[in-house]
């Protein structure tokens, strides 16, 4: 009972704040993953398996977001010829 008043609360905040469900869901998944990766250290396999998902789909999803952190690179121009 105690995680769904938290989690109610945190609802509201995230309401208030006009939070799309697109965005707070794709975030607490981004999160939820971030830290089974810590408890697991990281070890891509073990994570999968606490998440109950494919280890394929897991280092898709991780692939992602490293792609989402990275800063963009800038473009480069070619040479005419």
């Amino acid at each position: 009972m105690q995680l769904h008043l938290r989690l109610g609360a945190l609802i509201d905040e995230m309401l208030d704040g006009r939070i799309l469900l697109e965005e707070a869901a794709a975030e607490f998944e981004r999160l939820y993953i971030e830290k089974a990766l810590r408890r697991n250290r990281q070890h891509l396999t073990n994570t999968a398996k606490a998440l109950g998902i494919h280890r394929n789909t897991l280092s898709k999803r991780v692939a992602t977001y490293e792609e989402q952190t990275r800063p963009a690179q800038p473009k480069t121009r070619r040479a005419a010829g």
